[in-house]
């Protein structure tokens, strides 16, 4: 579709079936956006479209259909959202102020993640969305350990591109990338410097099932 002038462009733009069970409207949301009374759109909505579907149709449905319900907590970031999240953190790191609610990284390494409709220097489109699985939640308070889910992921999941998961609800990015993708996937404790990579190629523990590592999980 052309550039979304109107509300009646976006409500239609809102309606684009992703695939079977996720709209284009539940990914447009954004807290920074609400709060600030930012748009978050698409520069480019045929882009966006295509990517949307990608994610929804290669990894939000077989999740879904795993698991139950799929909460998306973050998903398209427009150029214009993205690059005032990373600048308001910056500033306020400058300050001495930590506020996780603005972290975003600049709009070169979010193109073909969060901001959807930019391909990266490669000419690459992707897109990452952030998401809670709500049937794993009981087994996460119980343990704070989000490694069960991380390697189902791994091996049930053949379209991810990577992964990172948070100590918020097991919440986890998820990405699809049309590029080579890195299979890398993270934890992030939220204490330490650097989060720690689970696994990726050339890592001893990659190949190979790991059903051991999430027994009781459903199959794919």
């Amino acid at each position: 579709m052309s550039a979304i002038r109107s509300v009646a462009d976006l409500t239609e733009f809102g309606r684009t079936r992703l695939s079977e069970h996720f709209f284009m409207r539940e990914m447009l949301y954004s807290e920074v956006a609400n709060f600030h009374g930012m748009r978050n759109i698409p520069e480019d909505p045929d882009l966006a479209v295509h990517v949307g579907r990608q994610i929804a149709r290669r990894l939000l449905e077989p999740l879904r259909s795993a698991f139950g319900h799929v909460t998306i907590r973050s998903a398209y970031r427009s150029p214009t959202l993205n690059r005032f999240c990373h600048d308001r953190h910056n500033e306020l790191a400058a300050r001495g102020v930590t506020d996780g609610a603005y972290y975003c990284s600049d709009n070169v390494y979010s193109a073909s993640r969060h901001i959807w409709d930019r391909r990266d220097d490669g000419g690459h489109c992707g897109g990452t969305v952030s998401l809670v699985i709500p049937w794993f939640l009981p087994r996460y308070e119980k343990t704070g350990d989000p490694r069960p889910l991380a390697w189902w992921i791994r091996d049930n999941l053949p379209d991810y591109a990577e992964a990172i998961f948070f100590p918020w609800l097991a919440a986890f990015n998820i990405r699809w990338y049309e590029g080579e993708p890195s299979k890398a996937i993270y934890i992030d404790d939220g204490a330490s410097p650097r989060e720690e990579c689970l696994t990726r190629p050339g890592m001893g523990n990659f190949d190979g099932g790991h059903g051991a590592l999430y027994p009781g999980f459903p199959a794919p």
